[in-house]
């Protein structure tokens, strides 16, 4: 069994953890995610699970890759990790639906994973 952990690792992490959120966003509205608390907790899950695959890249990857958000991906993690009971949950649902969609496009457009 293969356990090595490098940067393209981490890729394969966060491109599952960005399509996970994407499929399961694809059909919820504003009404639906604020009313569905296990949901929240899900999504809130994998935005920090990318932040903290994203934190263990190399930085020579960040630096060659830097069209990506990375210190957004890891401003968003903070703010959910350190303030969740006052994470508004109206910027979140709008991260998940426009933000995470187009991260991962970007991501598919400009890594060679």
């Amino acid at each position: 069994m293969d356990n090595v952990k490098n940067d393209k690792y981490y890729i394969g992490r966060i491109f599952e953890d960005l399509s996970y959120i994407i499929r399961h966003m694809q059909e919820t509205s504003a009404e639906d995610f604020s009313n569905n608390e296990l949901l929240q907790d899900s999504m809130m899950f994998r935005l920090i699970q990318i932040s903290e695959n994203a934190r263990k890249l190399s930085d020579q990857y960040r630096e060659e890759h830097s069209i990506i958000p990375w210190t957004a991906i890891f401003g968003l993690r903070n703010r959910i990790v350190h303030d969740y009971g006052n994470v508004a949950l109206d910027i979140v649902y709008d991260t998940l639906k426009k933000d995470i969609p187009d991260l991962l496009n970007t991501m598919k457009e400009n890594l060679d994973e």
